[in-house]
């Protein structure tokens, strides 16, 4: 059991995190749901920009770990390029 300020401590910061790891998590499985609808569409490119855009303030926030988002980023643009190249083939 934590002592009493950390406990406090903890519970501030899991206020304040909080909203950023679930809008980062929100906006990649909206994005995953627009690849999987529309892989060519324009509002799929700007669903993608706005999750890669949110793991970024993420990170500097110092919410999540700079590769998590890395590895995240880069599966969704990976899903993102095989979903396109099948569309267009």
């Amino acid at each position: 059991m934590p002592s009493a300020k950390t406990q406090r401590q903890q519970v501030r910061r899991h206020r304040r995190n909080k909203p950023q790891r679930t809008r980062g998590r929100s906006r990649v499985a909206v994005a995953r749901a627009a690849i999987a609808a529309e892989p060519a569409a324009a509002g799929t490119a700007e669903a993608v920009r706005a999750a890669v855009a949110a793991l970024d303030r993420a990170v500097a926030k110092g919410v999540i770990h700079r590769n998590a988002a890395s590895r995240r980023k880069s599966r969704l643009m990976k899903a993102l390029n095989r979903a396109e190249q099948a569309a267009s083939s």
